[in-house]
């Protein structure tokens, strides 16, 4: 059963915040579709001036033209709903593992929140089966890989675009199964995709807005968790309490980097060491780690500004100006933003975990350690030859220290020429995107590794003074 933690998540007219996406993408609050009838009239007039356009036959991008360089392609009218079902069809080529549920979930969020600004020419009964799919919890299956990030997430956001057509295959109460078993079971008819609809589903940046918004949040407690650590290594290396001064960080007064010395401050006054007055200054690893972990610490702010710019915004093409009666050919799937805050954000998380592997390596060196048994073992003298302690964890630290170091290489400057041409200038977010997820998940084993090993020095600090 699902607990409700989180005030319900209304998609219209109103932004939302990261905290809203990780909610949904927990199973932690429910959602509704904005249903006032301004709000509706403005998602109608949109799909009926599209409606309007086609009967004076008029051309537009994706619906009576090919898509990408076949834009000079015209497609006679008594074709032009066969369109949306060949779009997500011939995109239906994704490879590698699928995303996981919570991803989906925030995909399917972050794809919602883009059509709901009005702009791209849909009906409301395709906001209400998407809102539908979340609220049921129906995942479609999307492998993730295939997205070069421009035009948009086409091929991932392709398996969006086919389930909610009855095609295709979703998760649903843990199961695997086909999407159109899922409407026969709950009553409901595919939808049909109307002229756009496809284009409007796929050609958008949800994939790696999902993915940036998941990110972020892991991040943010990242940071805390890493400043944790730090204070109960200063404990367990009876480092000195004074690099952390309140007077010492107002001579470099950068936010975060004050901040980090604040909550380090705030955890040593429970169990301060005696500054050592043998050894005045501490290791980098000790004495720096407000100035590294400051540095993500400031960044959240311009990656929180990136992120919910791009989940409240229309990433569509053509953009459908109904109230200006027009259509704005551009090039608004481009996920720029994105990609630059992933490449920024993969960069300042593995510095994270260069920090604690380093903090570790301490822990673990008798040369370094002030004191703490070798490998911080914790057995006694007659079987130390036999225990080894965190040895094995040391190396497996630094192993993912190295793995996560090496998926910093910026996504974002591999612009690939795509698509005869068309595309040939690409963004690879949604590359950089999942690039970021994999250094978290390597920095988050390295935090774990190190908070054990800081755990064990700290007893054995205490054990020895007792």
């Amino acid at each position: 059963m699902t607990t409700h933690l989180h005030e319900p998540v209304t998609f219209g007219q109103t932004p939302l915040r990261i905290e809203d996406v990780l909610a949904l993408a927990n199973r932690q609050a429910p959602t509704r579709l904005q249903d006032d009838a301004e709000y509706r009239e403005r998602i109608a007039k949109g799909a009926r001036f599209l409606d309007s356009l086609l009967d004076k036959e008029g051309v537009i991008y994706g619906v009576t033209t090919g898509y990408g360089d076949s834009c000079v392609v015209a497609v006679p009218l008594e074709h032009v709903e066969a369109l949306p079902r060949h779009l997500y069809t011939f995109h239906g080529c994704g490879l590698g593992k699928l995303l996981d549920a919570q991803a989906t979930r925030a995909v399917l969020a972050a794809r919602l929140q883009s059509l709901c600004h009005g702009v791209s020419g849909v009906r409301i009964e395709l906001l209400e089966r998407l809102q539908a799919f979340i609220a049921h919890d129906i995942l479609p299956l999307i492998p993730e890989e295939g997205s070069v990030g421009a035009s948009g997430d086409l091929t991932p956001l392709s398996y969006v675009a086919a389930t909610l057509s009855g095609e295709r295959e979703v998760l649903f109460k843990g199961e695997q199964r086909f999407s159109a078993d899922v409407h026969r079971e709950l009553g409901w008819t595919p939808l049909v995709l109307r002229p756009k609809e496809a284009l409007a589903l796929m050609n958008g940046t949800a994939v790696m807005t999902g993915l940036a918004c998941l990110a972020y949040a892991r991040a943010d407690y990242l940071l805390k968790l890493a400043t944790r650590i730090t204070a109960l290594n200063v404990v367990a290396l009876q480092g000195n309490p004074e690099h952390f001064d309140e007077r010492l960080f107002a001579a470099k007064p950068h936010p975060g980097q004050m901040q980090v010395a604040a909550w380090i401050r705030e955890d040593l006054a429970i169990d301060a060491p005696a500054a050592p007055l043998h050894r005045l200054q501490d290791r980098y690893s000790l004495r720096c780690a407000p100035h590294v972990l400051g540095v993500l610490a400031d960044s959240l702010n311009w990656l929180r500004g990136f992120i919910e710019i791009e989940l409240n915004s229309a990433n569509d093409n053509p953009i459908i100006d109904a109230e200006e009666e027009r259509v704005l050919h551009g090039g608004h799937f481009y996920g720029g933003h994105i990609a630059f805050a992933m490449d920024s954000l993969k960069t300042l998380v593995a510095n994270v975990a260069d920090l604690l592997d380093r903090q570790l390596a301490l822990l673990v060196d008798v040369r370094y350690n002030h004191g703490l048994p070798s490998n911080l073992s914790g057995a006694s003298a007659e079987r130390a030859m036999l225990n080894h302690g965190f040895k094995a964890v040391q190396i497996g630290t630094s192993a993912w220290t190295a793995e996560a170091l090496k998926n910093t290489l910026p996504a974002s400057v591999f612009s690939r020429s795509t698509e005869c041409h068309n595309q040939d200038k690409v963004s690879m977010g949604t590359i950089a995107a999942r690039d970021a997820i994999r250094v978290l998940e390597l920095t988050e084993q390295v935090a774990a590794a190190t908070l054990l090993a800081a755990n064990q020095g700290v007893w054995l600090r205490s054990r020895a003074e007792d």
